[in-house]
């Protein structure tokens, strides 16, 4: 199915065409020339809400903002029925692209406005969701808005503070609303029949696989660890190359052979990101070396046993190389696998449009990984050039955003029992 429609930008546009228009249309809320760099509650968050609030009334949606930033479109719903929620985020990272996270929202109000003459006669109503806050950058945390709508928002981030001093609390109070109301955002899972996430992929695969469109079969459990050698210092010209106590040849065996060992379980990434070297002089063995080791798997078992295989390499490489080891897990996320109905949803739609229908996993965490905690969850990934995403260049086709919003669209109503044309 491939939608036209007439738009207000132009007539008979694809809904692709559309998307496309648009979302150049809201990079311009941007706090950066380069790329886009939108924050939550900003200056630059609320011109990106005036935006997609008239995307939302295109589609026969009310429009209100609720108290933890989150923009929400919703259909008429005078019987009560559970909501189908659809959505994702407005924010952006530093100089990031114009498509991560705010191509959801506008492919979900595309959707909506496919569906406005049908919703009605469905057995859930229809929400359209944009989230303030998932990447975590202007607070040291992140996915507020999902995490408000599933009651696991903790009000202790409120005191967080942003690079100027701001606290949460004082952003989302100048930026008009009341984190006060947060609690009484939470849904109850009574009321919400699910919920679906359009997003590029961020990564080559579908690219690779020359596919526009995939389902997410999960999103990566993560888990990151703080590890610490410790060995001796000397002088580099002085002490000899035997019996040296060098931390950080330890540390680039144990980097080596840790990123060797994953490279031999499907699906898990282990990515050591930094690394803290001392006394850090070019003369001098060092003594002290720190550096993360972050893991991730659509799987926790098999990332909770990576776990463990990696600590005891790192304990043999430093036992080697006669330096100490202490490593420390400094925070765990478990994965977040996707509901079997909504997902055979999507993939029945794909698989409808002629496309192979194929899953695969989100190595990035997404609002659904919050959502999951509320309701059943599904993602429909959508193809991006060269894989690349949280830069400038970050871009997907017209064309794929087609077949995208065709996609979501008969997904909402396959599970609707509304077979689409």
């Amino acid at each position: 199915m491939q939608t036209i429609y007439h738009d207000k930008y132009k007539h008979n546009m694809t809904d692709g065409e559309t998307a496309s228009r648009r979302l150049l249309e809201i990079a311009a809320a941007s706090g950066t020339r380069e790329g886009v760099t939108r924050l939550p509650w900003t200056a630059e968050h609320r011109r990106a809400a005036d935006v997609i609030t008239g995307w939302m009334e295109d589609a026969g949606l009310s429009v209100r903002m609720d108290a933890a930033g989150t923009l929400c479109g919703k259909s008429d719903n005078p019987d009560g029925k559970p909501a189908l929620l659809v959505g994702s985020h407005q924010d952006s990272v530093p100089a990031g692209g114009a498509y991560d996270g705010i191509m959801g929202v506008a492919l979900g109000c595309l959707a909506a406005r496919n569906l406005c003459d049908r919703i009605g006669d469905y057995p859930f109503a229809l929400e359209i969701l944009a989230f303030a806050d998932e990447e975590g950058v202007r607070f040291p945390t992140a996915l507020i808005g999902p995490r408000a709508l599933a009651g696991t928002f903790d009000p202790a981030t409120l005191d967080m503070r942003d690079a100027d001093g701001v606290t949460m609390r004082e952003a989302m109070t100048s930026f008009g609303i009341d984190p006060a109301g947060i609690a009484s955002v939470a849904r109850r899972k009574q009321d919400v029949f699910g919920y679906i996430e359009a997003h590029i992929e961020q990564g080559p695969v579908l690219e690779a696989k020359d596919l526009p469109v995939a389902a997410v079969s999960a999103i990566c459990g993560i888990s990151r660890h703080e590890i610490r050698l410790s060995g001796e210092t000397g002088h580099a010209g002085t002490v000899p190359m035997a019996g040296r106590r060098d931390a950080l040849v330890a540390a680039a065996r144990i980097i080596a052979a840790v990123n060797d060992a994953a490279n031999r379980v499907t699906d898990l990434r282990a990515t050591i990101g930094q690394i803290t070297v001392r006394p850090g002089a070019v003369n001098a063995i060092p003594s002290d070396v720190r550096f993360p080791l972050e893991i991730r798997a659509p799987d926790d078992p098999v990332r909770e046993a990576f776990e463990k295989q990696a600590k005891e390499i790192a304990k043999v490489m430093s036992a080697s190389s006669d330096v100490t080891i202490e490593a420390t897990r400094t925070y765990v996320q478990p994965a977040a696998t996707c509901d079997p109905t909504l997902t055979g949803a999507l993939k029945q739609a794909i698989a409808t449009a002629g496309i192979d229908a194929m899953t695969i996993p989100s190595g990035a965490t997404h609002d659904a990984s919050a959502m999951i905690d509320l309701c059943p969850i599904a993602m429909l990934f959508v193809r991006c050039r060269n894989g690349i995403s949280h830069r400038p260049d970050e871009f997907a086709s017209a064309e794929d955003m087609t077949v995208a919003a065709a996609a979501l669209s008969n997904a909402i109503g396959l599970l609707a029992g509304d077979r689409m044309a």
